[in-house]
């Protein structure tokens, strides 16, 4: 390597490979200044006198996080560091003191990679509040996806608190393959540049409508081109959440399959129904046509089967197929109440009565009448349809990363939608010790991020605490952190999450949001990137 040739991790010319104090540096990404005087030092004359030396501004960090206990999965340091922040990235991991404009004293406190929540269905400011009060600092919306991706991201783009992205819906872009309905599509979408929220909306609608509609098989190009422009729109993948749309074939599902192989994108999957057979479908396609695959919330599509789906899920990927999945720590779970999971024979299907549901908007658990006549009105309910021992079956196997499924926010909401994180690491991995601390952080931080990466450079710089990585940090107290909503009242934040940063500025600092603040950036899948 020439002396002077460029390393691109330290942002200035000089071989760090042959001097130990360089190396030291180079690892900081020191600025090429200080650098420069380094050099001068060591190939100065002996017995030449120097002039004293002056750090400059770029050597003071703008954030110092110091004295805290720094785990980083990836590496598996586990230690007593000082973390240093510039520019909204990590430039120094170091066992010496730091300096800094703000410098904040962690003492006692986990100094960790911010969560990442590939399951977050609350993608507005409003929902980044109480995500962010649990640590999370990347919100992704992967399972039911955005009808228009450019839309979304355009809107979610005019100031975020918290990292967002998502991939294309296959339930509203398979309506632009039928004929019937391209018209409404066409009209929807000429409201986006007007009124954005609206126009996603009638998008989504008009996708919706025609859940129980078949797609000829003369129309899969149209389709695949649909799902195509939702790729180079930025999606992070295909979104699809057949189990609400019944229409689509056996045929149709394996031919997104095959799409998907192709284009080298993963599909995330809510599955047909709560059957071993749905989990086959989605397996089995994968195995055939090489796509990459992740399953939503594998605890509530198993239920009573999680022991032999997760069997099903481990033995696939233990032979080489790019499939995961995920869970959230919660025995129930909730949806809308007019969806196809609600049709003909649900209780069966499910296994629960009338009064296992609870309305959002009241907390009020149903009747056959008021299920029949708040069917016909919409809204949102909770289902109570889970056993803890099925939660820790899920949460305890090494191949099941923590997501949320979080709803949008409301009164009333799950709350998931506010504490999956703290109660999986408060009640799950400390409280009942189902795994240990460094593994519980792997399962919200590192092993998202690696589920991304295929999809998007920008994964590579998530979910970890060292050099060169983005300032996304979740600072929390191991001893106090836990979830505190419940299924009785509204939303309410965690405790324990005291200071939460997103590329390099806070969003929680001393346990309280902080007012105005949205460094949230946009996650986009490699498709956009390359156009």
């Amino acid at each position: 390597m020439n002396a002077m040739q460029e390393n691109p991790r330290s942002h200035c010319k000089a071989d760090f490979t042959k001097c130990p104090v360089l190396r030291t540096i180079g690892r900081s990404r020191c600025s090429r200044g200080l650098v420069h005087v380094l050099l001068a030092i060591a190939l100065a004359a002996p017995g030449t006198p120097l002039a004293p030396l002056t750090l400059t501004a770029q050597d003071t960090h703008d954030i110092v996080l110091s004295g805290g206990r720094v785990m980083d999965p990836e590496t598996g340091l586990d230690a007593v560091r000082n973390v240093g922040i510039r520019g909204g990235e990590i430039v120094a991991v170091s066992e010496d003191p730091l300096t800094g404009e703000i410098v904040v004293d962690v003492t006692g406190l986990v100094v960790a990679p911010g969560f990442i929540d590939l399951h977050a269905h609350g993608q507005t400011n409003r929902a980044n509040e109480f995500q962010a009060r649990d640590g999370v600092t990347t919100a992704l919306e992967m399972e039911s996806g955005a009808a228009s991706p450019a839309a979304f991201l355009a809107r979610r783009g005019e100031g975020a608190i918290l990292n967002y992205g998502a991939t294309v819906s296959h339930m509203s872009v398979r309506a632009w393959a039928m004929p019937g309905r391209v018209a409404a599509l066409e009209r929807a979408r000429a409201m986006l540049d007007s009124d954005p929220d609206a126009g996603l909306r009638e998008l989504a609608s008009a996708g919706a409508g025609g859940r129980y509609d078949p797609v000829a098989r003369e129309d899969y190009p149209a389709l695949q081109n649909a799902l195509s422009r939702g790729l180079s729109e930025g999606a992070l993948g295909i979104g699809m959440a057949h189990q609400y749309y019944p229409g689509a074939s056996l045929e149709e599902i394996l031919e997104v399959f095959k799409f998907a192989a192709e284009a080298n994108t993963p599909i995330y999957t809510h599955v047909r129904d709560m059957k071993i057979s749905a989990i086959q479908e989605v397996l089995a396609n994968a195995v055939a046509t090489g796509a990459s695959l992740h399953i939503v919330h594998v605890n509530s599509s198993s239920l009573w089967n999680i022991e032999p789906i997760l069997d099903l899920i481990g033995g696939v990927q233990s032979r080489g197929f790019d499939v995961t999945t995920e869970a959230y720590p919660y025995t129930a779970a909730s949806t809308g109440l007019a969806s196809a999971i609600f049709d003909a024979g649900w209780t069966e299907n499910l296994r629960i009565s009338y009064g296992d549901l609870q309305r959002q908007d009241t907390g009020e658990r149903l009747t056959e009448q008021t299920f029949r006549s708040y069917r016909e009105q919409g809204g949102t309910v909770i289902i109570h349809m889970m056993k803890d021992e099925w939660i820790r079956e899920a949460l305890g196997r090494d191949i099941v990363m923590v997501a949320s499924d979080g709803m949008p926010y409301a009164p009333g909401a799950h709350p998931r939608s506010a504490g999956t994180f703290s109660r999986f690491l408060g009640r799950y991995v400390r409280d009942e010790g189902l795994m240990p601390l460094m593994d519980g952080l792997a399962k919200i931080t590192i092993m998202p991020a690696r589920r991304l990466e295929g999809m998007t450079d920008q994964a590579a710089r998530k979910g970890r605490l060292h050099v060169g990585m983005d300032a996304d940090i979740t600072v929390f107290d191991p001893e106090s952190i836990i979830d505190t909503a419940t299924f009785e009242d509204n939303l309410s934040y965690s405790v324990g999450v005291v200071h939460v940063l997103v590329n390099g500025e806070f969003v929680v600092r001393d346990s309280e949001n902080v007012d105005g603040a949205m460094p949230g950036r946009a996650i986009v899948g490699r498709m956009m990137s390359e156009r």
